[in-house]
């Protein structure tokens, strides 16, 4: 038995927010909006606020998102929520937005710290929630995840729960037009992992095989367009497209190992989410691959990488040959060019490996990982790279 859950309401294409204000409207009275500065000046905000005020839908503004979220930006924003009796969250900006309206949404309705729901799924009664994503790759609008940093403890927590979807997910390739080009690599190569991993995790299904395939051919084709030139109006639609269908598998069939191994490396070197998941991602599979072939293989097939006729272990090297590929089209750093230091990474692999395992996500690898597994791939990840 497979369950699959989607957010609330789904509304794409050109045009999708002014289609949705009335979707808006049903949701509550008064919005917390959440975002970072840099999107909050941008003509995107400008069409919320138009919207809103259209609908006569009262809102503050919290721009307080740097980078990645953390728990202190989590905490002001319910502070906020609450001051200015919102009822409804809507986050609009990259995944860090839209991880973040979810765990203010969640934080609003309790006592607890935020600490007190790492691994553990949520299950409370939360405001609304309304994503609206501005690039195409973390899928956050589709998905019962969040990513905090725990500022105390320097690891990066997992809420979870059926809860956190959004209410409403509103996906208008237009609002990604304006990306720059190092955030447009990073959350596609953030998309395309995604669906790499979900379609060979042991939690895989056939409707999320489905949209795995789908996101792969889709990324393969259009992301180096929209890299090389982001104002190619058809692959950010692409682009688009895919990052939800990357999205919606992993909301149902999860990550794996990539995932895992780097999120620790985001929250102690501070690199964005998805250049980390492609400084991993052939390294990391590759040691998974052969307890997976037939799965490997069918995806290289499927993507149109390979054909019935390859041999699985070909169809495999194939694969890995275009998602190597497609890192070098968008210039993905190795630890080392992106300034990571190697005494400081050798000395954090313990800690690195105890937070991947913690996270759960390796466990759903169809071969077996252990912890000795790790320490060795962070090694070669290393070794691989930058000697």
């Amino acid at each position: 038995m497979a369950e699959f859950t989607l957010p609330g309401k789904i509304i794409t294409g050109e045009g999708a927010l002014v289609e949705a204000g009335s979707s808006i409207a049903k949701l509550g009275k008064k919005a917390l909006v959440i975002t970072g500065k840099h999107v909050g000046r941008l003509e995107n905000m400008k069409e919320l606020q138009k919207i809103l005020e259209q609908y006569q839908i009262q809102y503050i503004v919290f721009d307080g998102i740097t980078g990645e979220p953390t728990d202190t930006m989590i905490e002001e924003g319910v502070r906020i929520y609450k001051k200015n009796h919102c009822d409804f969250c809507i986050g609009i900006g990259g995944g860090s937005p839209l991880d973040s309206a979810k765990a203010i949404a969640a934080m609003s309705t309790g006592t607890k710290k935020i600490s007190d729901y790492n691994g553990k799924a949520i299950e409370q009664a939360l405001p609304p929630v309304v994503a609206i994503p501005t690039t195409a790759g973390t899928g956050s609008e589709a998905t019962k995840f969040t990513i905090i940093t725990d500022t105390e403890k320097n690891i990066k927590m997992l809420l979870k729960g059926d809860v956190l979807l959004p209410s409403l997910a509103i996906v208008d390739s237009h609002f990604s037009i304006s990306t720059p080009q190092s955030v447009t690599a990073a959350t596609g190569l953030d998309a395309l992992t995604h669906a790499v991993e979900a379609y060979t995790s042991k939690k895989a299904q056939p409707l999320t095989d489905v949209y795995a395939v789908s996101a792969v051919r889709r990324i393969l084709h259009w992301l180096p367009k929209a890299y090389r030139d982001g104002e190619d109006r058809t692959a950010r639609s692409e682009m688009a497209q895919a990052a939800l269908e990357a999205g919606i598998c992993i909301n149902n069939s999860s990550v794996t190992i990539v995932h895992g191994m780097s999120r620790p490396i985001g929250a102690l070197f501070h690199v964005p989410h998805g250049i980390s998941n492609a400084m991993l991602l052939c390294t990391c599979l590759k040691n998974v691959a052969d307890g997976a072939m037939e799965r490997f293989a069918r995806l290289s097939r499927e993507s149109g990488i390979a054909d019935e006729h390859d041999r699985d272990e070909e169809a495999v090297k194939m694969l890995f040959q275009k998602l190597d590929e497609i890192c070098r089209i968008c210039n993905v750093p190795t630890l080392q060019e992106y300034g990571i230091k190697k005494r400081a990474y050798m000395e954090s692999i313990d800690k690195m490996t105890d937070d991947a395992i913690a996270s759960g996500s390796p466990g759903n690898c169809i071969k077996s990982v252990s912890a000795k597994d790790i320490r060795r791939i962070y090694k070669e990840v290393w070794n691989d790279k930058n000697e």
